[in-house]
C-alpha cells in the first residue's frame, strides 16, 4: 500500500507539473465557411452555385465536423463589385465569425478581399482569382490563391503556341486589373521565346459588341489574336472572330483563359482548334471522372478547374484544421505546407512561402466536333506543364519570401 501510495503521489504530482496537452480550439465551437462569388452575372456558370456545391461536397465527403465541431457553408454574391466584396467579406469576419473565404471571381474584387482578409487575420483562398499580384507585391499569409495565376497561364498558353510558330501576335484584352496581367505576363513570355507583339486594344469588361475590336485584331495582320481575358468577353471574341472569317483568313485564336463551361457554351463548331492552358480536366484520368461524375449529378454540367480547385483547398483546409488542433489562420496554412497536395486535383502540388499553391498544368485544344466522342469530351492533352516552369519562382516582390 505504500509503495502504491508513492505511485499514486508522483503521477499526480508529474502531471501536475507537466504542461497541459494541446487541445482543440476551434473559434465559437463552428468553423464557418464564406463562398463569395457571383451568383448571377457573367461568372455565374464557372463559379456561382458550382462553387457553392463543390464547397459543400468537400464538407460532406469530410463527414461535415472537424474536432468535433460543424461544419457550415454560407454563401453571398459580390455581384462583380469590388466595394460589395469588401464589404461583404468586412461583415461576415466581423459579425457572422466566418473562419475562410473561397473562390471570389474577378481579379479587383480578390484584392479588395485579401486586403479585408489581411487586416481581420483571417483565411481567404481564392480560386478564381488569377491576377499574379496577388501572391506577389499583395501577399499576404492569410491569403492564398490555389488554382491558377496569370503568370501559368501565360507560360502555358503563350510560351507553347510559340513554340509551335506562332510568332506574332496582337491582345485582346480585358480592361481590368485581370486582363492587364494576362496581357503583361504573356507579352513577356512571347518575347522571351523570341515572338512579337505587335498591338492590344482594351475591352470594357461584359461589353455587348466586339465587333470593333475582332476587326482591330484582324487587321493587325498577327498570327495570333491572343484573348487576354475571361468570360463573357472571350466566348463573344472566339465566336465574333468565327463569323468575320478571321480564323478562315489563316489568324488562330489562342484564349488565355478559357474554361470548359466557355467552350460548351460557344459550342465545338464555333471553338474548335482553341488552345488553352488548364489546372484540370475532368476526363483526364479515373479519379478526375470519378469525383466529376458525382458533381455533374448535382449540376448536369461539368466542373471548371475553379469549382474543382474549390472541393481541393475545402478538403485541404479541413485536413489542417483537424491535424493542427486548431482553425487559428496561420497554425493552419503551416500545417498545409507541411504536405506535398495530392488529390484529383493537383499534381505535384506544394503550398509555397507566398501562399501560391504550385502544381502542374497541362497545355489542350478543343477538338473538332467529329473528334468528340461522348458529351463534354472536349479537350485534347498536348502537353504537360510543370508547376515550377508554369508558375516559376516566387516573387522578391512578396514580404513573406525570404531574401
Amino acid at each position: 500500500m505504500f509503495i502504491r501510495g508513492i505511485i499514486v503521489a508522483g503521477a499526480f504530482i508529474t502531471a501536475v507539473l507537466l504542461p497541459p496537452p494541446a487541445l482543440a480550439q476551434i473559434s465559437d465551437d463552428v468553423v464557418k465557411i464564406g463562398v463569395l462569388t457571383d451568383m448571377n452575372g457573367p461568372a455565374a456558370t464557372s463559379t456561382g452555385q458550382g462553387s457553392v456545391t463543390a464547397a459543400q461536397m468537400a464538407v460532406e465527403d469530410f463527414g461535415g465536423t472537424v474536432l468535433g465541431k460543424p461544419v457550415r457553408v454560407i454563401v453571398g454574391d459580390h455581384q462583380d463589385k469590388p466595394d460589395i466584396g469588401a464589404a461583404t467579406a468586412r461583415r461576415w469576419y466581423d459579425t457572422e465569425q466566418v473562419d475562410l473565404i473561397v473562390d471570389v471571381p474577378v481579379s479587383a474584387v480578390g484584392l479588395a478581399v485579401q486586403n479585408i482578409a489581411t487586416e481581420k487575420k483571417r483565411m481567404f483562398i481564392a480560386h478564381s482569382t488569377g491576377t499574379a499580384d496577388f501572391h506577389g507585391k499583395f501577399c499576404s499569409p492569410y491569403a492564398i490563391q490555389w488554382v491558377f495565376d496569370t503568370r501559368a497561364l501565360a507560360v502555358g498558353t503563350a510560351r507553347e503556341v510559340v513554340k509551335r510558330g506562332g510568332q506574332t501576335w496582337f491582345f485582346l484584352t480585358d480592361d481590368y486589373a485581370f486582363g492587364h496581367s494576362l496581357e503583361r505576363d504573356a507579352s513577356g513570355v512571347i518575347a522571351g521565346n523570341g515572338g512579337k507583339v505587335l498591338g492590344s486594344v482594351r475591352l470594357p469588361f461584359a461589353t455587348p459588341d466586339v465587333s470593333s475590336f475582332i476587326l482591330q485584331a484582324q487587321a493587325s495582320k498577327a498570327g495570333i489574336i491572343g484573348i487576354a481575358g475571361g468570360p463573357p468577353n472571350n466566348m463573344n471574341e472566339i465566336k465574333t472572330a468565327g463569323e468575320f472569317g478571321l480564323l478562315k483568313g489563316g489568324q488562330q485564336m489562342a484564349g488565355l483563359l478559357v474554361l470548359i463551361t466557355d467552350v460548351d457554351s460557344l459550342g465545338l463548331q464555333a471553338a474548335q482548334g482553341l488552345l488553352l492552358t488548364t489546372s484540370f480536366y475532368w476526363d483526364m484520368n479515373d479519379k478526375t471522372r470519378e469525383w466529376s461524375k458525382r458533381y455533374f449529378a448535382k449540376m448536369n454540367r461539368m466542373p471548371t478547374m475553379w469549382q474543382a480547385g474549390v472541393y481541393s483547398s475545402v478538403i485541404n483546409y479541413l485536413n489542417a484544421v483537424k491535424e493542427s488542433g486548431t482553425d487559428e489562420p496561420l497554425k493552419v496554412t503551416a500545417k498545409m505546407r507541411e504536405k506535398p497536395i495530392e488529390d484529383f486535383f493537383s499534381r505535384n502540388g506544394r503550398l509555397r512561402e507566398d501562399n501560391l499553391m504550385v502544381h502542374d498544368l497541362m497545355l489542350v485544344q478543343v477538338k473538332k466536333p467529329e473528334e468528340s466522342r461522348y458529351p463534354w469530351d472536349y479537350y485534347k492533352v498536348l502537353a504537360k506543364i510543370s508547376g515550377e516552369d508554369a508558375f516559376g519562382p516566387p516573387d522578391p516582390a512578396c514580404p513573406l519570401v525570404k531574401k
